[in-house]
């Protein structure tokens, strides 16, 4: 199979992947938070190693991302001593911290907790009533059709369906998300 990819009309490839990579945010399954690094610094680094922006400008909008996420007193802890759903609360954060254009969600839930679950799914929600556009790989139905503008089901590598969310999970027509969807809803 072949084909490209373009962001921002802008084809993906080597000669522009890094200064595409700088417009996108990424938020892992398994947090990937620098161990040995404080909150506020895991949302610092990528912002100053990049020249993105001085320490203070980094410092001075990590405490804003970490209000808006709820976790202003949890700046001068390490990742170890945070639940799960504040870890990826905090790599939510971590990827805001960019200024993204877009957010790329690796199954944000997958790795939580039940009851953990609840507060990340909050956090997107409140991020897509705010117009920031996220691109999510999840098996939350629910909330794919509460948040979603479009709805993209893949199977086997290849795209089944592409939807507004009111019409896929309404009259789906793919007989695996037919079956998906009947268990899942």
């Amino acid at each position: 199979t072949g084909g490209s990819i373009k962001f921002e009309g802008v084809e993906v490839d080597e000669a522009h992947i890094d200064k595409l990579r700088q417009k996108m945010g990424m938020v892992f399954q398994h947090f990937n938070l620098f161990p040995h690094m404080t909150v506020k610094e895991n949302l610092c680094m990528a912002p100053t190693l990049l020249n993105l922006k001085t320490k203070e400008e980094a410092a001075k909008r990590a405490d804003e991302l970490l209000a808006r996420v709820g976790l202003s007193d949890k700046a001068s802890a390490y990742p170890a001593s945070l639940s799960g759903g504040q870890q990826q609360r905090i790599a939510i954060a971590r990827a805001l911290a960019m200024d993204p254009d877009v957010i790329l969600f690796d199954e944000p839930t997958s790795a939580l907790d039940p009851e953990m679950v609840g507060e990340v799914l909050e956090l997107m929600r409140e991020l897509a009533h705010t117009g920031i556009t996220m691109l999510v790989v999840t098996h939350e139905m629910g909330f794919a059709r509460e948040v979603s503008n479009r709805v993209i089901f893949i199977d086997e590598g290849r795209i089944q369906e592409d939807e507004p969310p009111q019409e896929l999970f309404a009259h789906p027509k793919n007989a695996r998300l037919q079956a998906f969807l009947s268990k899942m809803l």
